[in-house]
C-alpha cells in the first residue's frame, strides 16, 4: 500500500530522543554527476546516489539519448542507489528530426530540464522536452538565451517548455548567462561546456545562486571523466528537517554530515538557535523553508529576506509558508521577498496544502511533530527528493524518532510499508 492523500502527523512525546540519522544522497550533486559520467570516456560508478522522481526523470532521459545506466542497490540507505553510467566522451548515440524530435519528459525536475537542455546540444538532431503543467511554467528564457549566444537553434514559446533543441554537435563558442532566476542555467552551462568546447561567464546577479554555481564548478575540476567511482554526499536540505527537531526537542543528529563546503544548507545547524534575521542570500538555501516553518515555535521575530528565488520553485513557495503558517495560527508577515514571523505558540490543527512540492510536505510534517491536529494533503510529493521520509520519522530510535503518523481519514496509525509512494522507477 501505498501513502494516503491525507496524514496526520502525531507530536511527539515531551521527553528526550536519541536519533541518529541517515538521509538519502543529495539531489543537487546527483544530478549533476550523472550528467558528468554520461560526458565521461569510461564507466564512472556513483556511489550513494539519490534514487527519487527527480533523479529517475534523469536517469531515464539518459537512457532515452542512448546512454546505458545500471542501476543497483544501496545497502546503506533505501532511498540511495549505485549507478553506473557508461560515458561516451562526449557524444550523444540518440537524436530525432525535425518531423519526429526525441522526446524527453522531465516532469517537475528543474535540475533536468535545465542540464539536459545543455547536453543534447551535443547531439546531432532534434529534441523535444516538456514537463508538467508547473515545469512550463517555470522559467527557462536565461539558459536558452545561453543556448542560442552558442549557436544553437531553440524553438520555445515565450522560451518555456516544451521546447525543440537542435542539436549540432560541439563548437567553440562563448556565452554570458544570468542566474538571476535560477543558478541552474548557468550549471547546465557549465556542466557541458567542457565537451561542447564551450566558454561560459556565470553572471553574479543574484548571490544567493552562487553557491550552487560552486558546487557544479568544483564537480567539474574534480570529477573522474576517466572512469572509476564517485561518492554523492547526503542531501543537506533533507538533513535539515531532522536537525530541525532539535528546535523544540533533543538530541538528534544526522549521519555522515557534509563538511565539505559543496553544500550550502550543510550550515543548517548553525541556525539552531534562530538569530533576528535569515537571509537566503548569505545564509541557507532550500533549508531556510525549515527554518521558516518553524520560527513561530520561538521566542522573537525573525525576519526571512531575500526569497525571490522560492516563488519560481515547485510553487510559489513564499507565498505557500504565509498561507499555510497563517492557517495554524502563526503571525506571518509578507513584504516583497521578505517573511517576517513572530512567536505565535499555541499553534493549532490545520489541514496543510502541500501545493504537489516536497519541501512544503517535509517542513510541516516537521511542525506536526509539536503542534497537535496538522494534517497534510498529497503528502506523497516528497517522492521528488526523500521517498522514505515519512518511513524515517516514524523510525523507532535510534534511526528514527518513533513518530505516529495516522491515517488522515480513518486515524489508524498507518504501519511503515504505508508510508512510502508508490514506487516510480526500478
Amino acid at each position: 500500500m501505498a501513502l494516503p492523500d491525507l496524514i496526520e502527523i502525531v507530536p511527539l512525546p515531551a521527553q528526550p530522543l536519541c536519533a541518529h540519522i541517515t538521509v538519502p544522497g543529495s539531489k543537487s550533486i546527483t544530478n549533476r554527476a550523472l550528467l558528468l559520467a554520461a560526458l565521461s570516456d569510461a564507466p564512472v560508478t556513483l556511489h550513494g546516489a539519490l534514487w527519487s522522481e527527480d533523479t529517475q526523470v534523469m536517469v531515464t532521459a539518459l537512457r532515452a539519448l542512448g546512454f546505458a545506466v545500471e542501476v543497483h542497490p544501496d545497502h546503506d540507505e533505501p532511498a540511495n542507489r549505485r549507478l553506473c553510467v557508461h560515458g561516451l566522451g562526449g557524444r550523444i548515440p540518440h537524436a530525432g528530426t525535425p518531423e519526429a524530435p526525441l522526446e524527453l519528459f522531465v516532469g517537475n525536475a528543474g535540475t533536468a530540464a535545465r542540464f539536459l537542455s545543455a547536453l543534447v546540444c551535443l547531439g546531432r538532431g532534434v529534441y523535444r522536452l516538456d514537463g508538467t503543467a508547473r515545469m512550463r511554467e517555470r522559467p527557462q528564457a536565461e539558459l536558452f538565451h545561453g543556448l542560442r549566444q552558442l549557436g544553437y537553434r531553440v524553438e520555445a514559446a515565450a522560451d518555456r517548455l516544451p521546447a525543440l533543441i537542435h542539436g549540432s554537435g560541439p563548437r567553440a563558442a562563448f556565452c554570458n548567462v544570468s542566474v538571476r532566476e535560477s543558478s541552474q542555467f548557468a550549471s547546465a552551462l557549465l556542466l557541458v561546456a567542457r565537451r561542447g568546447l564551450w566558454q561560459v561567464s556565470p553572471g553574479i546577479a543574484s548571490f544567493d545562486e552562487a553557491p550552487y554555481v560552486r558546487m557544479t564548478q568544483r564537480m567539474v575540476e574534480h570529477f573522474p571523466y576517466s572512469g572509476g567511482a564517485y561518492v554523492v554526499e547526503p542531501d543537506a536540505s533533507s538533513g535539515s528537517y531532522f536537525w530541525g527537531i532539535n528546535l523544540f526537542q533533543e538530541s538528534v543528529e544526522v549521519a555522515h554530515w557534509p563538511m565539505t563546503g559543496m553544500q550550502v544548507d550543510a550550515d543548517f545547524p548553525r541556525f539552531l538557535k534562530l538569530p533576528a534575521e535569515v537571509s537566503r542570500l548569505t545564509d541557507l538555501g532550500d533549508s531556510i523553508m525549515t527554518a521558516i516553518a518553524l520560527a513561530p515555535l520561538g521566542t522573537h521575530p525573525v525576519r526571512f529576506t531575500h526569497l525571490s528565488r522560492l516563488r519560481v520553485q515547485e510553487c510559489d513557495r513564499v507565498r505557500a509558508l504565509r498561507t499555510e503558517l497563517t492557517k495554524c495560527g502563526a503571525l506571518v508577515r509578507e513584504e516583497g521577498d521578505t517573511l517576517t514571523v513572530d512567536p505565535s505558540a499555541p499553534l493549532h490543527a490545520a489541514d496543510i496544502e502541500t501545493y504537489d512540492d516536497h519541501r512544503m510536505a517535509m517542513c510541516f510534517a516537521l511542525l506536526g511533530l509539536k503542534v497537535p491536529g496538522l494534517r497534510l494533503r498529497q503528502p506523497a510529493c516528497v517522492q521528488k527528493t526523500f521517498p522514505n521520509f515519512f518511513q524515517k520519522l516514524a523510525a523507532p530510535q535510534p534511526g528514527g524518532v518513533g513518530a505516529i503518523i495516522r491515517h488522515g481519514h480513518t486515524r489508524a496509525a498507518l504501519l511503515s510499508s504505508e508510508l512510502v509512494p508508490a514506487s516510480n522507477g526500478a
